[in-house]
């Protein structure tokens, strides 16, 4: 059976990535369709299939810009030639949910969210605050758009996948479409505990993106009086940096053993945006260490309160605070902690992804 996977954009491995890793694990003779692939940002497991990219790719530097061609996304994903294919499988947060199979073909959509900026994130993305008053007005005029067409499109998928109850929730919300809920893979087997005691600092890892509120940590930890180390790159990395007083370290992108022995070394890793789900968490939590997170969103289903970490309710930066402090002062049971993590290991999601594979193949017209 010849198979294609959709993924919106190649430029580096975060949680959608690390779906995809998976799949391409399982399905060595699929072949990978994207918007834009940068060479060398994704895993081997990835880069060893056959890529196609959208005609992005023959932009100079759009590496540094792909997202700025956000309103030309919709007519890039319905360019892909999928005629070839008997079963479409979409890893989507943007645009790959609405890649057209052919007319017997069947497509299996991982849905990581329906788009934040489109639906009910604009104002963090392009609100007046942002971007302007004058841009702000015409970005709405074009995410409406984006929205009219997404939800549109949202019957080309015969089976949404999401990564938790909450993400679940917005595809009904948006598309009235039921999902059914496969936890995204957490790498246990690398992500492990070592029996060195924790330092006295917070971690981050996060794309540097507006809805991640990366801005709050750093506010909380320098109320709290706690070194804060933010790993990871993005468009709001200038600002932050800019609203960084001292105590803050910025490493941008690290390897994933630097990040594992950060994971290790810190006393809490915080997560103050309100997420879809959230590996970050879990990779902290097979490291043995607590988390410190938003009591809102997948950390609901990633983060068991007062056992593996601490569910702030108020999503101040005081609030964070003193759910840091509360962390800080605790005897967590590192062994208990690593447990948790355990129930979202890669083969767990492997084995769950290749059984709802299989019904879809048995599908196939």
């Amino acid at each position: 059976m010849r198979i294609a996977l959709v993924h919106d954009w190649l430029t580096g491995m975060r949680g959608g990535e690390k779906v995809l890793e998976v799949l391409c694990e399982r399905l060595p003779e699929a072949e990978i369709f994207t918007l834009l692939h940068v060479p060398g940002s994704v895993s081997p497991a990835i880069e060893r299939l056959p890529i196609h990219a959208s005609a992005l790719q023959r932009l100079p530097g759009i590496g540094r810009y792909y997202r700025e061609c956000l309103p030309l996304f919709p007519f890039l994903v319905e360019r892909f030639d999928l005629d070839r294919f008997d079963l479409v499988i979409s890893s989507s947060h943007c645009v790959a949910k609405s890649a057209m199979a052919r007319p017997g073909a069947r497509h299996l959509c991982y849905c990581h969210t329906p788009m934040r900026y489109a639906w009910d994130q604009f104002d963090a993305y392009f609100g007046p605050a942002r971007i302007g008053r004058v841009a702000s007005r015409a970005m709405r005029v074009a995410m409406a758009r984006l929205a009219r067409w997404d939800r549109a499109t949202s019957g080309r998928a015969h089976r949404y996948v999401t990564n938790s109850q909450y993400v679940a929730d917005r595809i009904r919300r948006y598309y009235n479409r039921e999902a059914i809920v496969v936890y995204p893979p957490v790498d246990t087997s690398f992500f492990r505990p070592t029996d060195a005691p924790p330092e006295p600092f917070a971690l981050v890892v996060s794309a540097l993106v507006p809805y991640k509120r990366v801005g709050v940590a750093i506010d909380a930890c320098r109320i709290a009086g706690i070194p804060l180390t933010i790993v990871g790159t993005g468009p709001e990395r200038s600002r932050l940096e800019r609203a960084a007083r001292g105590g803050v370290t910025f490493t941008g992108r690290l390897s994933d053993e630097a990040v594992r022995d950060l994971y290790r070394r810190a006393a809490v890793t915080l997560m103050p945006g309100e997420e879809d789900f959230g590996i970050v968490p879990l990779e902290a939590q097979a490291c043995g260490r607590p988390v410190v997170a938003l009591a809102r969103g997948g950390a609901l289903e990633s983060v068991a309160a007062g056992d593996t970490g601490v569910l702030v309710a108020d999503d101040s930066a005081e609030a964070f605070a003193d759910g840091i402090r509360d962390a800080m002062t605790r005897a967590w049971d590192a062994r208990a902690i690593r447990r948790h993590a355990e129930r979202f290991g890669r083969t767990r999601f492997g084995d769950e992804m290749a059984a709802l594979v299989d019904a879809e193949r048995a599908l196939v017209g």
